[in-house]
């Protein structure tokens, strides 16, 4: 049996504007992966990590450059192959997810039965993301979340009046649980003074305060915060180096480059005593298909990529008073 695989590029939309530290997004270049084998066809898809310098397009090439060497395998040595045939990444998490999907499909199980979960996956509460803005457009935009429903907002900051944009959206959303991602930018902060100040204000988790390679300068640091590493764990592999600096980790599938990896991530960080976040890029329905198994066990999930695009793929997760769930 020969395997089909394709790769292709569809753009998607934001809904309103997506800011970060790094920059603001009003779309979203997605790489979906089909393989094929005739009768069933397996999908995956994968965001390119842009700070690493990942494009769809150096993607979709990364995909052709294995299709040769993997195509001509059973799934699940094609999926052992894959993991050293491509670096981690959205490449090989979109090929690696369409495998399993593919694999599911041909046994006639569940993707959660395939991975060994007991028990149907249930629905999740998910924070919403709030994009970095004036403290004004913030308070607006965490207003309207709670009134969609959402009550965990994970709110992007930038090293620069962060204070500020916490208690605005303290303001509009009064009843909230609120973490905060600084993406790399609090270089220049006193990390354990902020928290100090931050907790004050009701926020619960600081993610990645630091440039990734800069984590030792947390050893020995007393925060009142946990503090979670996103650009600075990628893989298994990470997990050693960062315990004892970090108190958790944030999977996400496009950095661990699939499903195989995060679970073996996931296993990593519990072995540590890591605490888990699992989290997404922008993205629709079907890249989270299968976050959302990894994310069953996760004390957080940020898994709110498809509710950031102006529409999703028909018959995606649906996102009802904070909560997702599959169709």
């Amino acid at each position: 049996m020969t395997l089909h695989i394709n790769a292709s590029i569809e753009r998607w939309l934001v809904e309103g504007h997506f800011t970060i530290a790094r920059g603001a997004k009003k779309h979203v270049d997605l790489l979906v992966v089909a393989v094929s084998d005739g009768t069933h066809v397996g999908k995956g898809e994968g965001t390119a990590i842009y700070y690493r310098g990942e494009t769809a397009e150096e993607c979709a090439r990364q995909i052709a450059q294995v299709t040769d060497i993997i195509a001509v395998h059973t799934i699940p040595m094609a999926r052992a192959l894959l993991q050293s045939a491509l670096p981690p990444g959205a490449a090989r998490n979109a090929l690696d997810c369409a495998l399993w999907d593919l694999e599911a499909k041909q046994t006639g199980q569940r993707l959660w039965e395939l991975v060994g979960m007991k028990s149907p996956p249930v629905p999740l509460e998910t924070a919403f993301t709030i994009s970095l803005g004036t403290p004004d457009a913030m308070h607006a935009d965490a207003r309207d979340a709670a009134a969609d429903g959402y009550s965990l907002l994970k709110l992007k900051f930038n090293g620069d009046a962060d204070r500020d944009r916490v208690a605005a959206v303290r303001a509009g959303a009064p009843k909230a649980r609120i973490i905060v991602d600084a993406n790399e930018s609090w270089g220049a902060v006193d990390i354990a003074a902020e928290a100090e100040i931050l907790k004050t204000l009701g926020v619960a988790m600081i993610e990645q305060p630091l440039p990734a390679g800069q984590d030792a300068a947390l050893a020995n640091l007393s925060a009142p915060l946990p503090i979670f590493a996103d650009e600075s764990c990628h893989v298994a592999a990470d997990v050693p180096r960062l315990a004892g600096l970090y108190q958790g980790v944030n999977i996400k599938l496009d950095k661990a480059g699939g499903l195989t990896e995060a679970l073996a991530l996931y296993k990593a960080a519990e072995s540590a005593k890591m605490d888990v976040m699992v989290g997404c890029m922008l993205s629709t329905s079907l890249a989270i298909q299968a976050a959302f198994l990894v994310a069953q066990r996760a004390s957080w999930v940020d898994l709110d990529g498809p509710a950031l695009l102006q529409k999703d793929r028909p018959g995606g997760f649906r996102f009802a008073n904070g909560c997702l769930s599959p169709a």
